[in-house]
Parts: C-alpha cells; structure tokens; sequence
C-alpha cells in the first residue's frame, strides 16, 4: 500500500505528523507492504506549518501512485491567505485529490482536511465529521454530518479536530493490517485509544 500524507503551507502539524508517525511505525513493526510518503501538491522541498514548522518532503503528489491519501486541515476558520482555506479557493489541490480518488485512491481527511475533500466534491450525501468549529460549514456542503472522532464510509475516512487524525490513523492500521498491529502501534507510541469509530455497515448515520 503507497500513502501519500499531503502536506502545504499552513497546515497543522499535528494532522499530519500524527498520522505519519502511526503508520510509518506501522511499516516498521509489521510485516506489510506500507510505504508512507510526505509530499507537496506541487514537489516543494520545504512546507511550513501554522506553527512555523518547515517540513522537507519525499516529493511530489502523484495521484495515479497513491493508494490512499492523508488529507491535514488547519487555517480553514482562519480562512487566512495559508492553510485549507486558501488551497479550496485555489482549487488546484482539490483537483489533484479527485483524481487522485478517481484513480482509486481511499482519501482519508484530519480536522479541516474534509474541507478540502469537500472541495474535491467528495462529501456530499455522505457521512463524515470535520473541527467542530468547521462541522456548519461542512453540512452547509451537503455532507452527513456524525458526531464520532472517526467516520468510515468505505472509500472515505474522516476524523474530528487534530488528535483524532491519532485515532483514525490507528484505525487505518487496524482496518488494513489487523487489530493486532494496531494494538503495538498504539502502545509503542503511548497513546490510548479512544472515542468511537463509525463505520458506514453500523447503520444510517446518526443526527448531528
């Protein structure tokens, strides 16, 4: 499996960095075919976060190569001239993650990065979650709004604000390479999981 987490100027760290850890510690501690790239819509070496982190990446994105895209939030209620926000109003990195999910990829967003997946047109008429100061702004879209850190309708995956990017990455783990790997990722970083995963075989999603 190649993951992309795709990375631009403003982004949170943690929405990206937590998820990278998970499952890069994923590919190190199991035996499964996983390889997880930090990348830039446009191949730039350094991104710098919201909090002033720069980042190097492994490359470009390239949607015809990524099986499942890691899509970080941060700056959509800004709505400043950097972070999701200002990628929606462009338009470009939206584009790249419709074909990236048209090509077959599973997109899978932390906090505001639904906004993002939202702007690729993928949310609407389905259940997902987003920052709680963004979940108007996501239903507004048309989507499902769940109240759950985690919501998984198949070839989408989204989870609440920061921290829950932990959990769903977990969760990718777990629903990917088995619980059991889950569990050492989990107790190697520390961290205890928690808050419900809905999964779209549970049922019609629940008023939120």
């Amino acid at each position: 499996m190649r993951i992309a987490v795709v990375v631009f100027d403003g982004f949170d760290e943690l929405d990206a960095i937590g998820p990278l850890e998970v499952l890069r510690n994923a590919a190190a501690m199991g035996q499964v075919d996983l390889s997880v790239e930090l990348v830039a819509l446009d191949g730039a070496a350094e991104v710098t976060g919201s909090h002033g982190l720069v980042v190097r990446t492994d490359g470009p994105l390239d949607p015809d190569r990524t099986d499942l895209l890691v899509i970080p939030g941060g700056g959509w209620n800004d709505r400043g001239a950097q972070g999701a926000w200002a990628e929606a109003e462009r338009g470009d990195l939206p584009a790249a993650i419709a074909a990236a999910h048209e090509a077959g990829a599973m997109v899978a967003t932390v906090c505001t990065g639904a906004m993002l997946a939202t702007a690729a047109g993928l949310t609407r008429g389905r259940p997902a979650v987003t920052h709680h100061d963004a979940v108007e702004d996501l239903r507004a879209a048309g989507a499902e709004v769940v109240e759950a850190r985690v919501v998984d309708d198949g070839d989408l995956v989204t989870a609440g604000g920061v921290t829950s990017g932990l959990d769903m990455a977990l969760w990718l783990v777990e629903r990917h390479f088995g619980a059991d790997l889950a569990a050492k990722v989990a107790a190697e970083i520390e961290h205890p999981r928690h808050g419900e995963v809905w999964r779209a075989r549970s049922g019609p999603p629940p008023p939120g």
